[in-house]
This record gives structure tokens, C-alpha cells and sequence, in this order.
């Protein structure tokens, strides 16, 4: 009986622990998926600069 305490504090800081890894695991995962919009941004700019680029290039005449 004299160790349910002891046993009492260990389980009260396992379940913060987990609350803890779960907001960090929550966190991780909105930051990657940031990351991944970004990237997913930078490629279209990029796509669309190249086409716009080809465009002028066949509109505007060159020192051909």
C-alpha cells in the first residue's frame, strides 16, 4: 500500500508525457505540411514562369 502513490505520480506523469508527445507529433505535422504547400507554391511559380518565358520567346522577335 505504500507504494500506490509513488505508483499514482508515475501513471499522472506518463499521461502528461503523452499528452506532450501528441501535441509535438501534431505539431510536426502541420509544419511539414507547410512545407510541402510551399513547395507545391515555388513549383507552379516556376512552371508558370517558364511558360510565360516560352511565350515571349515566340512572340517577341529574337537576334536570330
Amino acid at each position: 500500500m505504500r507504494w500506490l502513490p509513488a505508483i499514482l505520480a508515475c501513471a499522472a506523469l506518463q499521461s502528461g508525457c503523452a499528452v506532450v508527445a501528441v501535441a509535438d507529433t501534431a505539431a510536426t505535422i502541420a509544419v511539414k505540411g507547410v512545407g510541402l504547400a510551399a513547395d507545391a507554391a515555388i513549383g507552379t511559380v516556376r512552371i508558370t514562369g517558364k511558360a510565360v518565358g516560352a511565350v515571349a520567346d515566340a512572340v517577341i522577335p529574337g537576334k536570330d
